[in-house]
């Protein structure tokens, strides 16, 4: 599978961010010490699902997961606001994603949360139909609508079903749009 230059981008930054969060502060200090990262999420995704918001299927294989949600946060709603990172590389070599976007997550008492957002994302897939087994995205900047429901298994790592949706909102003549639907693990710094 080649992993294209956007992938490597977005690699090199996901491995900079991490390294940059190394255990040099003192214990106390822990919040200063995570630093940037709030949590850390990596899932197994089902590709390009049918019948869910985009409709139909064409592509194939399975997504692996990384997201990257930022520290800094904003409350809204009795919810935490934030930044997050992340990116999807698809195993079939069909239409891999990164994106950024902006999340609010609410956290119930019973370990039970729920994150949902906006933002972009930029894939490597096909924007024209041109291929039968692709999808025709119609644009290489996409919106990326996230949503998640989870429970906390500790006070650090949580459990959680994905879904998230891409497409152009019909800004381009072509917008097949794409789904992917699994679970992910994720660690609070």
């Amino acid at each position: 599978m080649a992993i294209s230059s956007v992938w490597q981008i977005l690699i090199v930054l996901i491995l900079s961010i991490l390294v940059m969060q190394t255990p040099h502060a003192a214990e106390n200090d822990r919040q200063s010490a995570a630093g940037l990262i709030h949590q850390l999420k990596f899932g197994v995704l089902a590709h390009d699902v049918g019948d869910l918001w985009s409709g139909f299927h064409r592509e194939n294989g399975v997504d692996l997961n990384i997201e990257v949600v930022l520290a800094p946060s904003l409350d809204v709603l009795g919810g935490k606001l934030r930044p997050a990172l992340g990116g999807s590389i698809n195993t079939n070599g069909d239409t891999s994603k990164g994106y950024f976007d902006i999340l609010w997550q609410y956290n119930l008492s019973s370990g039970i949360f729920v994150v949902t957002g906006v933002g972009a994302a930029v894939h490597d897939g096909k924007l024209h139909s041109t291929h039968v087994g692709r999808k025709a995205l119609g644009s290489r900047v996409l919106f990326h609508i996230p949503l998640e429901i989870g429970y906390f298994l500790t006070s650090r790592t949580t459990f959680s079903v994905y879904f998230d949706h891409v497409s152009n909102a019909y800004t381009a003549s072509e917008n097949e749009g794409m789904d992917t639907l699994g679970a992910r693990l994720g660690y609070v710094f």
